[in-house]
């Protein structure tokens, strides 16, 4: 059933794109173009007139391109009740666009008779004022017809108001006809808002010049005003001259007794006028009317070059492509288990690793890619590394590739962006010839390390070790917008770039298949030098905790960078809470260093816990160990982890954990087993470390757990199933590229 719903909208798609195209056709082909149409349509009005003294015309203003009002049901009323002429009080478009100037073109053209148009704030809006002209004419302009002459003002400011002024004062001095009726789109005088929505007086005509127009208006005896702007209709009497605000052609009115479509009817016999609102009892819908200016939406997109055309063909294109991929496109949702990756397990690889930042920068990122480094070489495999080069980088190292950085930013320039632009680069990894090209960022040197990888057709792997959104504060975007949208697409559109993706975590797996990752994920847990870390070395842990001043406290350890991504501040508030709630005297050491350093020193001691918590500082890595062995737990709070290496480490060493859980740590944490993990309630983690240093036989127990549990995370295992993972990559490349060839 779904597979028939898919197939009717990719028909139903590819129909309206055919539509579209031919619809196009007709209107450039078969639609007439049109300019200075006030010259034709005086021309007729002065021969309908010709030696006339009596006639009927009528005045609508708002018309603001309403097919529902005016055009269904105003123009077949006027055709029906044989007037002579109709002119627009102003604002007849809805905008001064050229789809709304042509919409509205062809709407005059179901008028049974000529027709005139005042300019009005709308047609001059988005730059119409150059449209008016080439379409219609003069913003101010005169004729004369019959008896009666017909002046035009511009209210808008487009023309000088003092020439206007002059321009008039000449018109009304010379004119020797029987009536003179004078169109300005904003009203000269106020009319009573009462029942509307108050708008105030930027309805009116400039004020500078208004008191000089009127004046002038009424001592030449001028018959009748027309305006428009408000949705009302309004008569007022000045000086023997009639005001009239008309504005209920179809655009937005309250339907009340003030406010409702009407147009306005004006009777000429001799010198005698006639000058009526002509109410139409209907209203409009919201539905409807919404409906109407979707349609009239779309349906003035083809009046507007082919820009706006060209995208909505391919709109319409887009999905149908997408639907044939949906429907016709057969995909397998399975491996393909003909991939032997064992084929080439004699075989000595040559890999490409790419990353942002490598040692002596201290990370888990860059500890996770030497260890890889190790394991492969002695593998056997040949490993090139490129990487920023750092003020502290040894002067030369086998198999290391470094860049001069661009920018170096963060705490004490710590970060460096690599330049990736030296033609070098390109050519020394096209000399290493790699089999396979490993990157661990999604951006930058991990773009580029894609892009090369694509033009010597080496399969790229790519590492998700990030959670991106947790690092928002650090892009100079909003935070929302990098945090739910950017940084999810950033991460799946490389990913289904690459050949296959590896995961530390089941957890990390199931989060890019739900953001739409569609390329090979590999479940590899990042290795942990697990002997190093189990193995106690008495003397220099004598030795550190002397340095330390460590005494018969209890020892909490816990590694983090010192940034926000990392929740220490949750980990400080649960360490006063314990203070204040624990006999068990106890020491934080806190290994890390970053550019939340100052600050969380200044926290900690606002916190009263300089006494419980030392910033260690950064330590490098093969020192880490000796830290680890000093403690008697390990607590971390920090929700942005992949994986969480500095975990499985501390387990190594023979702690048990309290964390906060989240993706990556909730799989390697048995909850009760080998530590606890809670959830981000101060209360219940307090508890559990309280519970634990309180509880030396339960966290004996809970230690030699989380010992044998880390011992499967070495890293000799972690380098074989990463180069069974190169293996399997290299392998269904060659594989597709001998199916291409058949």
């Amino acid at each position: 059933m779904r597979k028939r719903i898919l197939q009717w909208l990719f028909w139903l798609s590819i129909s309206v794109a055919a539509v579209l195209v031919i619809y196009k056709v007709y209107l450039n082909f078969f639609e007439n173009d049109f300019g200075a149409e006030h010259a034709i349509q005086v021309e007729s009005i002065e021969s309908l007139l010709r030696d006339r003294s009596q006639f009927r015309f009528a005045v609508i203003g708002n018309i603001t391109n309403s097919v529902g009002i005016f055009e269904r049901k105003i123009i077949p009323r006027l055709n029906a009740q044989d007037y002579d002429f109709v002119v627009s009080a102003g604002n007849a478009v809805s905008s001064g666009g050229e789809d709304k100037y042509r919409a509205v073109y062809r709407t005059l053209s179901r008028l049974q008779m000529p027709y005139l148009l005042t300019f009005g704030p709308l047609e001059e809006s988005r730059i119409g004022g150059f449209r008016f002209y080439d379409h219609f004419g003069p913003y101010h302009y005169s004729f004369t017809a019959g008896n009666s002459r017909w002046i035009f003002l511009d209210s808008t400011g487009t023309t000088d108001f003092g020439w206007q002024m002059r321009w008039l004062d000449e018109e009304l001095r010379n004119s020797q006809d029987q009536n003179i009726f004078v169109f300005s789109a904003n009203p000269l005088y106020p009319v009573d808002e009462s029942g509307l929505f108050r708008i105030g007086g930027d309805y009116l005509f400039d004020s500078s010049v208004r008191p000089g127009i009127t004046q002038m208006l009424e001592m030449a005896q001028v018959d009748a005003v027309f305006s428009t702007i408000l949705p009302v209709f309004d008569l007022q009497e000045h000086n023997e001259t009639d005001y009239v605000v008309t504005g209920g052609a179809g655009g937005f009115v309250l339907n009340n007794d003030r406010s409702r479509h009407h147009y306005v009817s004006v009777r000429v016999d001799g010198n005698q006028i006639t000058i009526q609102e002509r109410q139409l009892d209907i209203g409009q819908h919201p539905f409807w009317r919404s409906l109407e200016s979707l349609w009239f939406f779309i349906h003035s997109l083809f009046y507007v070059g082919y820009l706006n055309f060209i995208l909505l063909v391919s709109l319409f294109v887009a999905a149908a492509i997408w639907l044939h991929r949906q429907i016709f496109e057969d995909r397998d949702y399975y491996p393909d288990f003909d991939i032997d990756p064992d084929v080439l397990a004699d075989t000595p690889l040559r890999v490409s690793m790419f990353t942002n930042n490598y040692l002596p920068f201290i990370g888990g990122v860059p500890i996770s890619i030497d260890r890889l480094h190790q394991g492969l070489q002695a593998a056997g495999h040949q490993v090139q590394i490129v990487a920023p080069r750092y003020r502290n980088s040894p002067a030369s190292e086998s198999g290391v590739l470094r860049l001069p950085s661009l920018l170096p930013f963060g705490h004490q320039k710590e970060f460096r962006l690599a330049n990736i632009f030296l033609p070098r680069l390109f050519r020394q990894v096209r000399q290493f010839k790699p089999d396979v090209i490993h990157v661990h960022h999604p951006f930058w040197l991990g773009r580029a390390g894609l892009v090369i990888g694509r033009i010597l057709g080496a399969p790229v792997v790519y590492t998700y070790h990030t959670r991106l959104e947790h690092y928002a504060h650090y892009v100079p975007l909003p935070t929302p917008l990098f945090r739910n949208l950017i940084s999810h697409t950033l991460v799946k559109r490389f990913a289904n770039l690459c050949d296959a993706v590896i995961v530390p975590t089941s957890s990390a797996e199931e989060y890019l298949r739900i953001i739409g990752v569609k390329s090979p994920i590999f479940v590899q847990p990042t290795g942990i030098e697990y002997q190093r870390f189990s193995e106690h070395d008495n003397s220099a842990a004598a030795r550190l905790k002397k340095e330390l001043n460590l005494s018969d406290e209890k020892v909490l350890i816990s590694i983090s960078r010192l940034s926000r991504e990392k929740n220490i501040d949750f980990m400080l508030e649960g360490l006063a809470q314990l203070k204040s709630r624990c006999d068990q005297s106890f020491r934080l050491l806190l290994i890390g260093d970053g550019h939340d350093r100052q600050r969380l020193s200044a926290r900690i001691e606002s916190l009263g816990l300089k006494q419980h918590v030392t910033l260690i500082g950064s330590v490098p890595p093969d020192q880490i160990a000796s830290y680890c062995q000093l403690g008697d737990l390990f607590v971390f709070a920090s929700r942005s982890e992949t994986q969480g290496m500095v975990v499985l480490e501390a387990m190594a060493a023979g702690m048990p954990v309290v964390v906060v859980r989240s993706s990556g740590i909730d799989d390697i944490v048995q909850q009760g087993v080998n530590g606890f993990k809670t959830g981000p309630s101060l209360t219940a983690w307090t508890e559990k470390v309280e519970l634990l240093l309180g509880n030396s036989e339960q966290r004996h127990k809970m230690a030699q757990e989380a010992q044998s549990f880390a011992a499967s995370y070495d890293t000799g295992a972690f380098s074989q199933s990463v180069s069974r993972i190169y293996r399997y990559v290299v392998v269904a490349r060659e594989r597709r590229h001998s199916r291409a060839g058949d």
